[in-house]
């Protein structure tokens, strides 16, 4: 008994140990070389993204990609989720390949993905190719071409410029089918408007109804203190993030890019989202995990595409510096992606918020919802030369504040 108990003491201590030094290599990645930082986030958006683009570019997605759903399925969800994955997937994406190719390794990077983006999108939108995908039988494909057709707005120079004039027309050919589904009156509606954004960008043949209808709409659902309710009610959970708030500025973007005279409408969303991603980064606790609140948490890290998408714009409040956003984001999503079960064997995501955990997905959740968790990875579109990815490192709010540092006091903003 004694030896047994001294063996337990010598595991337990070396146990203790081995975790001191994992605890230790996390903080000097991110205290002593932030670059490095950067290279796990390209790292990880590859790991997730390579085997759906490389099996959507070859026309083997439909066949390759495992179709999990959620125990409460509402159906066998295939005629939908590989849109899901794409659109999805690709969003996320799009800011860090329009920086476009160089000889850097990085660089390099960019240019395969790039080329598989591109055939990709070729082949989703192709009638004849294996890999065609559905956008507008029942409803949900509305959703996930607004997914896709936000990857263009953020990556026309990498996702749009180059595609030859057929594969531009199935593109406006596949958008301009989904005005056959009637969103539904919430943030569905914005979906409707992202659509029509991109056909104002790149075919100017949108219809401006369905594009002014969900701006209008969500100034009347607008809360305050940086939220908006879900149409007219509000929601605890992560959609001011997952689509409202990026929907609503990736298309004022695009209006004013037409000169629709929408900038004080863009400079009210901004001060919003600045106030909301300043919210985000509050959330994230000192070991990177955050509340565990309302619906679609199998996005995992997707839910602080807001965050991400601010710290791209470089319009972050006063009281958030990159650093602290960088580390912040650093930890929750290095928790997240090396959790057990995270990917299966061929490297799909599987459906949870911290490992497997199928119990999580509501009824609309399979394989290719979960890619969502791509939105988390915006801040890649800032070049590796930026503040944002050279600035010393920063604890973030919550760290600092539960080791007993100062913080600024947290103010609402008055609309």
């Amino acid at each position: 008994m004694v030896n047994q108990f001294k063996n337990s003491i010598i595991i337990l201590v070396t146990l203790l140990l081995v975790v001191n030094k994992t605890y230790s290599q996390e903080n000097k990645l991110q205290e002593d070389t932030p670059i490095e930082v950067r290279e796990f986030f390209v790292s990880s958006l590859i790991k997730i993204g390579d085997p759906l683009l490389t099996a959507l570019s070859k026309n083997k997605l439909k066949k390759l990609m495992p179709v999990e759903k959620s125990p409460g399925a509402w159906d066998d969800r295939t005629h939908v989720t590989y849109l899901e994955g794409f659109g999805r997937l690709l969003s996320g994406m799009a800011p860090w390949l329009e920086l476009g190719p160089d000889k850097t390794p990085e660089g390099k990077l960019r240019a395969k993905y790039i080329a598989l983006a591109q055939q990709s999108i070729h082949n989703a939108t192709n009638p004849e190719a294996a890999d065609f995908m559905n956008f507008n039988n029942d409803k949900q494909p509305l959703v996930d071409a607004a997914f896709f057709a936000q990857a263009l707005i953020r990556a026309p120079k990498q996702l749009w410029e180059p595609l030859d004039e057929t594969t531009k027309q199935n593109v406006i050919n596949a958008l301009k089918s989904t005005r056959v589904i009637k969103p539904y009156y919430s943030n569905w509606l914005l979906f409707s408007g992202m659509v029509e954004a991109a056909l104002l960008k790149f075919d100017a043949g949108a219809d401006m109804m369905r594009l002014d209808y969900p701006l209008n709409k969500h100034k009347e659902w607008y809360l305050g203190d940086g939220m908006y309710g879900d149409g007219p009610d509000f929601h605890w959970d992560y959609y001011n993030s997952f689509v409202i708030q990026p929907m609503i500025l990736d298309i004022l973007k695009v209006l004013n890019e037409k000169d629709k005279k929408v900038k004080k409408d863009y400079d009210v969303a901004l001060k919003r989202a600045k106030r909301y991603a300043a919210i985000q980064e509050r959330l994230i606790s000192p070991d990177g995990t955050y509340p565990p609140i309302g619906r679609s948490l199998a996005y995992r890290f997707g839910a602080f595409q807001l965050l991400s998408q601010i710290a791209l714009w470089q319009e972050l409040s006063k009281e958030v510096t990159p650093a602290q956003v960088r580390s912040a984001l650093f930890t929750m999503v290095q928790n997240q992606i090396n959790a057990p079960d995270t990917f299966d064997k061929n490297g799909w995501l599987q459906i949870g918020l911290y490992g497997h955990q199928p119990n999580i997905g509501e009824g609309y959740i399979s394989t290719g919802s979960l890619y969502l968790c791509s939105e988390a990875f915006l801040i890649l579109g800032l070049p590796s030369n930026n503040e944002f990815w050279n600035a010393p490192y920063q604890a973030w709010t919550q760290k600092k504040i539960w080791s007993g540092q100062n913080i600024p006091i947290d103010h609402a903003i008055k609309n």
